[in-house]
């Protein structure tokens, strides 16, 4: 099916003259902008509308690339990869073509300006959130828009992937309000998954914070003595007792009361592993329990810095101690076992990481001060009604 004289005419003045160009399948329109302002193609077909708009994608494709067959399947496979040069970028948001915006929005060479145009082209939660990937859109005058968007787009989200993946790129400094990261936090009462993205963006800043444990103003005079002698030990365990660490805590064990699939509980210990990294020995990746026990009583055994001095001045807080050097040494690559071999989600998903997350919780809750950590309840239920408690 050729193109109608009038519409080869137009849209190859429209392809030489605007930045960004996008299709309106429904109305069979050709937008085009430059600058502020926007210039607009009618086309008439006479015959299969589909076939026509390929048509005019092929013609876009050979004016803006001399690629007469349509857009190259090779820049296909690199789209979300980020390797098509930048000097093409430009030329992409004229063919009017979803996987060429995609290919603008992944490029590490994205300016702000060309985050404009690609979202004035494809103004989407997909493409919203890889535009927020990027330090300098979401530091520029597209950021909060953007996150406007995501934020009104949420509750049409059903994967949670993407929810969490959402509300961790809207929580980026100076997106939102205060009043509209309360909003999505009391979401989280239902979808924790809402809660894992304020684990993995503020955890030190959660909403609803917890007060300090009791017994902080105890120990703290010893810790800060300690802490003032660079002993980072000293200085984490104190954080852990007062307002943050007891909110993430308590957090992280909320969350675990019902998990919704396996890519929320990868982020989650993802989350744990890297709030407690600043005490990490070393960053070799420990797939068992057993292996996390072993570096714990190894660094317990043989440490004569810092740790040690910890370790003496306040025996009051050995189990503390302790459950915090295994939380260091906990990531999402425990849960590698036991995933790679499921597709669960749900309960049956939650009953096959058991093995892993107990541990986990068992840690957390001795961190909180709410009894041994054998004394714990680990099953969903018993959970539930242990954070309510709380």
């Amino acid at each position: 099916m050729e193109l109608s004289n009038e519409d080869l005419l137009r849209l190859n003045v429209l392809a030489i003259h605007a930045e960004a160009i996008r299709i309106d399948e429904n109305r069979l329109e050709v937008h085009g902008i430059k600058g502020d302002q926007e210039m607009k193609v009618a086309l008439h077909p006479d015959g299969n509308p589909e076939h026509y708009l390929r048509r005019v994608r092929e013609l876009l494709a050979g004016i803006v690339l001399n690629s007469p067959g349509g857009y190259p399947v090779y820049i296909q496979r690199w789209t979300r990869m980020g390797q098509v040069e930048s000097a093409r970028l430009s030329s992409l948001l004229k063919l009017a073509e979803p996987e060429a915006v995609m290919a603008v929005v992944c490029s590490p060479d994205l300016t702000n300006e060309l985050a404009r145009l690609a979202w004035w082209c494809e103004p989407q939660a997909e493409y919203a959130r890889r535009l927020l990937e990027q330090p300098a859109v979401a530091a520029g005058p597209l950021g909060a828009a953007l996150a406007a968007f995501l934020v009104e787009h949420l509750p049409f989200e059903t994967a949670p992937q993407q929810i969490l993946e959402s509300v961790r790129l809207v929580l980026q400094p100076g997106l939102i309000e205060a009043p509209l990261k309360q909003r999505l936090w009391n979401r989280g009462r239902s979808s924790k998954s809402y809660r894992v993205g304020f684990l993995e963006t503020i955890p030190d800043a959660l909403p609803e914070p917890l007060p300090p444990r009791s017994d902080l103003p105890t120990h703290q005079p010893v810790l800060r003595q300690l802490a003032k002698q660079e002993n980072r030990y000293a200085a984490f365990l104190e954080k852990l007792l007062e307002s943050r660490g007891q909110t993430f805590a308590h957090t992280v064990i909320d969350v675990m009361t019902r998990p919704a699939d396996q890519d929320v509980v990868s982020a989650l210990f993802k989350a744990v592993g890297e709030y407690f990294s600043t005490i990490r020995a070393g960053r070799d990746e420990l797939r068992e329990i057993a292996e996390i026990d072993a570096v714990v009583e190894s660094l317990l055994a043989t440490d004569s810095g810092p740790l040690r001095d910890l370790w003496d001045t306040l025996p009051q807080l050995r189990g503390e101690i302790r459950a915090m050097l295994f939380l260091a040494h906990l990531d999402d690559t425990l849960l590698t076992p036991i995933l790679s071999l499921t597709d669960a989600v749900g309960s049956v998903m939650r009953k096959k990481i058991r093995p892993v997350s107990e541990p986990m919780v068992q840690n957390l809750t001795c961190l909180l001060g709410v009894g041994t950590k054998a004394d714990y309840p680990t099953d969903s239920a018993a959970l539930r009604k242990n954070m309510r408690r709380k």
